[in-house]
């Protein structure tokens, strides 16, 4: 289904506590599968009690690179205006982080062969 190209990230960040998502995740999370060709956001999904708001998010994420963080920010201030709309900016913002290292540690292994 997805390229060998790719990798699995997951953001985490903590949703305010009348959140419905936290009531049922205790946190929010985003899942991305991003491109390491060329940095691209191929696929993603959130954790959500309606199945529409991870539809939504994820046509917000796909296609964008995984560094478009001004890009991405303000297209979710600007179209997502459910209650975790400050916590999908924080996951996203983790996401990247990781993948950050993810790639650094990949870069790493692959000088050590």
């Amino acid at each position: 289904m997805f390229d060998k190209d790719t990798i699995y990230i997951v953001g985490d960040a903590q949703s305010s506590s009348n959140n419905p998502i936290t009531q049922q995740f205790s946190a929010f999370f985003i899942g991305l599968v991003v491109d390491t060709t060329n940095d691209k956001i191929v696929d993603a999904a959130c954790s959500s009690t309606v199945q529409l708001t991870s539809d939504f998010a994820r046509s917000i994420f796909i296609g964008h690179s995984i560094f478009a963080s001004e890009e991405i920010g303000e297209e979710i201030r600007y179209r997502y205006f459910g209650s975790s709309q400050k916590t999908l900016i924080a996951a996203f913002k983790d996401a990247q982080k990781k993948y950050k290292q993810a790639v650094s540690a990949r870069s790493k292994a692959e000088v050590t062969k």
